[in-house]
């Protein structure tokens, strides 16, 4: 459990740019270089992440711990991915956070930005090579992408999700040799896990008709937030703003989310800020309260459906879905590749100047994410 806690706070405190960018760095750390699960283990909880309400890049984290080391090590692998930045935006929330007014830490954001750019791009290639090798994947990817950046939205990302799975679902009963679900030891059917289940839907049905104080409502709103938000954080503002707008100012939206887009970690911990400022008498427990009660709704999913999911690849309809997805997956990468990742850090010749010596050093070279973060960084501040 201490060896993913330290891996997973790692990065937490590197891991700028977004579920695109978790996702490619989790799959060369964990599976590139410290091998704790295979390529195709990797895709089938990517897979499941994708598909369930809540923080993907964070459920996938939850997913990799309680691969290594069970519920320990699924809760040490939240607690390390989320501490960073839950700390940072509670010092923001508390007024100890002039986190932009130094130019000098600007341009190394700027730095951490471009390696976030050349993490997502080595990870679209890479899990282009693994899961679109066919035709048909490969074309899933592509129109995937094309879509997403001719009409970028969550209803568009859920639709090419759903397009994709039953598309090759379709073609699959055809292809019987699905390489996500050839694996040595064919997994044993386990039923859902019903506790996980009925809490989900007790907490998502009562907690509203319990909140009558400040604190329960605040965790009723943020639990019902986490329950019902697809495609990450960017969609959890509206939601949140819903919510809890007629507490807190646009302004107040509009600083958090802000600072969430300068943190390392998951968007999520937007609530962090959030609930902070919804009862400032007590910052700590609110941003406690808000964070844990956005993020549980997923993680309760999760270990729902987790342990029939594997059982259920070994249907050949639903593997075929599964390899559409993931297919799907990588277009969704290649498409937040241009936005937000490439808009966001490609603001000068230099900046993709920077970007491709990046990309040659990580791929070709294979230096290490740490060295290449310090390189990026200093050359950001020597040019600022």
């Amino acid at each position: 459990m201490g060896q993913v806690f330290i891996q997973f706070l790692w990065l937490g405190c590197v891991s700028f740019g977004g579920p695109a960018a978790h996702i490619g760095y989790f799959q060369r750390t964990f599976v590139e270089r410290l091998g704790w699960l295979s390529q195709a283990e990797f895709a089938q909880l990517l897979a499941l992440c994708q598909l369930l309400p809540g923080p993907a890049s964070s459920q996938l984290g939850f997913a990799i711990g309680r691969h290594r080391a069970g519920l320990t090590g699924a809760l040490a692998a939240f607690v390390g991915f989320t501490l960073p930045s839950f700390l940072l935006l509670l010092a923001a929330a508390i007024g100890l956070g002039q986190l932009t007014a130094n130019v000098w830490l600007e341009a190394a954001l700027h730095g951490l930005k471009l390696l976030a750019l050349v993490v997502v791009a080595d990870a679209v290639l890479t899990m282009s090579r693994q899961f679109c090798k066919t035709q048909l994947q490969q074309g899933v990817m592509v129109a995937t992408a094309a879509v997403l950046w001719w009409q970028p939205g969550l209803l568009t990302q859920l639709g090419l999700l759903l397009g994709a799975a039953l598309l090759c679902a379709r073609f699959s009963a055809q292809q019987p040799a699905t390489p996500l679900s050839s694996q040595p030891h064919p997994p044993i059917a386990h039923p859902p896990h019903w506790p996980a289940l009925i809490l989900f839907a007790l907490l998502f049905i009562g907690l509203p008709l319990l909140a009558h104080g400040s604190v329960s409502r605040l965790v009723a709103d943020f639990y019902q937030a986490g329950s019902l938000v697809f495609g990450g954080g960017h969609v959890v503002l509206p939601l949140l703003q819903e919510s809890v707008g007629h507490t807190l100012t646009q302004q107040q939206f509009l600083t958090g989310y802000s600072l969430a887009q300068l943190v390392p970690g998951p968007m999520f911990t937007l609530a962090s800020y959030l609930g902070a400022q919804l009862l400032p008498a007590t910052p700590l427990l609110g941003a406690l309260l808000a964070t844990l009660a956005l993020f549980l709704p997923g993680f309760l999913l999760l270990w729902a459906l987790g342990p029939s999911w594997q059982s259920w690849l070994a249907r050949p309809r639903l593997a075929g879905a599964v390899t559409g997805i993931n297919a799907a997956v990588v277009g969704l990468l290649l498409a937040a590749l241009y936005q937000p990742v490439w808009l966001g850090a490609v603001q000068a010749p230099s900046d993709l100047a920077l970007a491709a010596i990046g990309f040659y050093l990580l791929r070709v070279l294979k230096l290490p994410i740490l060295a290449l973060a310090g390189l990026l960084v200093g050359a950001a501040m020597l040019l600022a």
